[in-house]
């Protein structure tokens, strides 16, 4: 993985987050190498802008494409803090209204983070995001794992609650979660291959990170810098990977 640029790396996000900001960055790296153009960034679900801000930070135009009013109003504050504000498009739409809102192969580079967890067809979702993304474009996709949250209850002593989240056909607890879904590595690399679009990456985000008790290397120099080394070092490799608390996947639209 490439270093991550100084912008980014003291934005505030958790250490782990490390492995998604490691995998943008050398997207952005090689769009640059063959272009040296800007990228067109579309951020859908982008919330406050806690990607889209230090992505127009490093000079990239971002849309961020989301429907809660409140997120987009932090969205502006936190661009005008940062001046980026001519940098950062805000439009409040569902991910399922993205045809609508934007245009055909436009986008270099389509962020969907924590947003297939909740559309009612993750499929279709997809498809729009491939049909927005330019032509040798990537799409960089967060989703919750499954198998993390089965071992999380598991580990909690809830193992009921760990065979419901096993056995459920979407890795929910019917009734009691605020997703509707979650995925496995198999299931996300098909449902992203059934889209047209293809796999490039898959890496793993919160190996250990959202395991850890509050109180864990507490007092300790360097114990946030250490969990980031880690998740870095772990991210890509089997089996560590696929038990991450959420599955990091950039596919690529192919050329015309």
């Amino acid at each position: 993985m490439v270093d991550i640029p100084k912008e980014i790396t003291h934005t505030g996000h958790h250490p782990r987050m490390a492995v998604v900001w490691s995998v943008l960055s050398a997207e952005i790296e090689r769009f640059a190498a063959g272009t040296g153009a800007t990228l067109r960034i579309l951020d859908v679900g982008g919330g406050s802008g806690g990607f889209a801000v230090p992505l127009a930070e490093l000079g990239h135009d971002v849309t961020v494409v989301e429907p809660s009013a409140n997120a987009l109003a932090s969205l502006h504050q936190r661009a005008a803090d940062a001046g980026v504000t001519d940098r950062v498009r805000a439009v409040q739409a569902d991910a399922d209204e993205l045809p609508d809102v934007a245009e055909p192969g436009t986008a270099d580079l389509v962020l969907c983070h924590s947003v297939l967890e909740m559309v009612d067809y993750p499929d279709s979702a997809l498809d729009a995001l491939g049909r927005v993304c330019a032509p040798g474009g990537a799409v960089s996709i967060l989703v919750a794992n499954r198998i993390a949250a089965v071992f999380g209850k598991a580990l909690a002593g809830h193992f009921q609650a760990a065979l419901d989240l096993l056995t459920h056909v979407d890795g929910v607890i019917e009734g009691r979660d605020t997703i509707k879904r979650r995925f496995e590595t198999a299931t996300l690399t098909a449902l992203v291959g059934g889209s047209g679009l293809v796999t490039e990456q898959v890496h793993g985000v919160g190996v250990v990170g959202d395991l850890l008790p509050a109180s864990a290397g507490k007092g300790e120099t360097g114990t946030g810098e250490a969990l980031r080394e880690f998740e870095l070092a772990t991210a890509s490799r089997v089996p560590f990977r696929d038990m991450a608390t959420h599955i990091h996947l950039l596919a690529r639209k192919p050329m015309r």
